[in-house]
């Protein structure tokens, strides 16, 4: 069997491959269209960043049983057409787990000691001691957003170096913060109290530009941003205001919301932002270790074994896989859509199975759903083998129930969440094609809903001339309407509107609607 690797890789992942037996070759830097010229004898693919993995690569790539992404992000892999021609797309979601904690500490010890700016000044023949006194780390309130398995590690780090640490994270116990060191908080909190923050969160609609004019007007003056995280949590140009009218008195940024960034932003003239271009996982052991990593199961799967780090295929036995196939897409977007609807942190999650489905066995089913509640929140990459391990991490408890009994369809699933006051649920099924997959109820109201695309979820009350005032509204937007539904329980009441719309919505249009008569909630998801 033979190995390509399109992107510079570790010559002892090569080495690796060889002694297992396979031919290996690496070719780097190959066109799209050379590429899709000789993909067709390989039966593994390599990559990093570099590659563009398309549909056309992937349609070309006739023997391809695996493609290797050594490395975290597989942004550059397109997963639905792997997954349709049954390619496994493995990655490495902790090779580089040290180096990007470690980076983050050399940067926030950097900011704090003005290390990068004493070094230019000496190396220019100066000689500033004064100019360049820092602060120190210890016993300093450091607030770490994002606790996942890198903000994580950074806490730890900051708790030995005996910093205040505080941190916020809606997926993560009060038991395993204690265990990082951490006093849990919420988001607001942190950015209020901290004399320091570094960002570990992955950049989604709720994310982008997290840290702006606004919230740093809350940040205490003088504050320090570290952001090793994504480029577009922070805003750029807010950020440089702040740091120039003396708001916040430093700043290191390792990625950007364009790479390579814009070198005339303005970012890059002032002294007390330091800046290095995304060197998060550049270190020799993170490149080492995710080429292993990916190596490996590229030797496993080729002769017969399972992957441990598949993005888009579990890893499960065959036969049982195969008889909840195809229950695994809606059960994936039933936890997507009940994660965005709940928008705030659970520990529980209650899944019940009805009908025909609850004869099966279903633990693929709950791997599918905890990758659908998670994905949408998380920083680091979630796939069917690391969903449930994160989950345990995070303290969230599955419950499950069976019911051979069906409830209105032949099969059913449900997913509840609960905290404090706050309840949602949804409710998927299966129909035979052309229909498929179909959202029918949500907090009890029955819909019958496409989970595809973006869904405007609005809860309004149940009178003459709310859909004319949506579509009315919409229409004024310029937003299309694909399709809609209305469930309510009782006439005059609440009820559920849900329409599917061919474009995402910004948020002041989100909160522009609540404000329509009638209109009590808005959530835009997106499946």
């Amino acid at each position: 069997m033979k190995v390509l690797a399109s992107d510079k890789i570790a010559e002892s992942g090569l080495k690796m491959l060889k002694d297992a037996g396979l031919h290996a070759d690496m070719k780097t830097k190959l066109p799209e269209d050379e590429l899709c010229k000789i993909i067709g004898e390989y039966d593994a693919l390599i990559v990093r960043s570099g590659t563009k993995v398309t549909p056309r690569v992937i349609e070309s790539g006739k023997k391809l049983k695996i493609i290797g992404r050594a490395g975290v992000g597989v942004d550059n892999v397109d997963l639905p057409s792997a997954t349709k021609r049954g390619i496994i797309v493995v990655n490495s979601p902790e090779g580089n787990t040290i180096a990007a904690a470690e980076h983050t500490l050399t940067l926030i010890l950097a900011m704090a000691r003005n290390i990068p700016q004493a070094y230019n000044s000496l190396r220019s023949g100066k000689w500033e001691r004064s100019k360049f006194t820092g602060t120190e780390l210890y016993n300093k309130v450091i607030g770490v957003i994002g606790l996942g398995k890198i903000g994580g590690r950074v806490a730890s780090y900051l708790s030995a170096m005996e910093a205040k640490v505080i941190g916020s994270d809606p997926f993560i116990s009060e038991e395993r913060a204690k265990e990082l060191g951490v006093e849990l908080k919420s988001l607001d909190e942190v950015i209020a109290q901290s004399e320091i923050i570094t960002l570990h969160i992955p950049k989604t609609k709720d994310t982008e530009d997290l840290i702006n004019s606004k919230t740093i007007a809350k940040m205490k003056d003088g504050v320090r941003i570290v952001n090793c995280a994504r480029g577009g949590v922070v805003n750029e140009n807010d950020l440089y205001e702040a740091v120039k009218s003396g708001k916040v008195a430093a700043a290191a940024l390792d990625v950007y919301s364009k790479e390579p960034p814009d070198f005339q932003s303005p970012l890059f003239t002032l002294e007390n932002i330091i800046t290095v271009p995304h060197l998060g996982a550049a270190t020799l052991e993170a490149q080492e270790n995710v080429a292993i990593d990916v190596v490996e199961q590229i030797i496993d799967v080729l002769k017969g074994g399972q992957a441990r780090s598949a993005v888009n295929i579990p890893a499960m036995k065959p036969e049982v896989i195969k008889k909840v196939k195809p229950y695994m897409g809606l059960a994936e977007k039933l936890g997507s859509l009940a994660s965005q609807l709940f928008g705030k942190a659970f520990d529980e999650v209650k899944i019940e199975y009805d009908g025909e489905i609850s004869t099966l066995d279903v633990s693929p089913l709950n791997v599918a759903i905890l990758k659908g509640l998670l994905e949408p929140v998380m920083q680091e990459s979630v796939n069917f083998v690391n969903a449930p391990l994160i989950a345990k991490e995070r303290g969230i408890k599955v419950v499950e129930g069976k019911s051979s009994e069906p409830k209105d369809f032949k099969n059913l699933i449900t997913i509840k969440l609960e905290s404090g006051n706050v309840k949602r649920s949804v409710q998927g099924t299966l129909f035979e094609p052309p229909y498929g997959e179909r959202v029918v109820g949500i907090d009890g109201y029955k819909v019958d809903v496409d989970p595809a695309g973006y869904l405007l979820i609005l809860s309004n009350i149940d009178k003459p001339g709310m859909i004319g005032k949506v579509g009315t509204f919409l229409g004024k937007h310029n937003i299309n309407i694909a399709a809609m539904d209305v469930g309510r329980v009782k006439v005059g009441e609440k009820a559920v509107m849900v329409l599917n719309i061919d474009q995402e919505v910004q948020d002041k249009i989100i909160k522009e609607i609540t404000k329509t008569e009638g209109i009590e909630g808005a959530t835009l998801v997106k499946i």
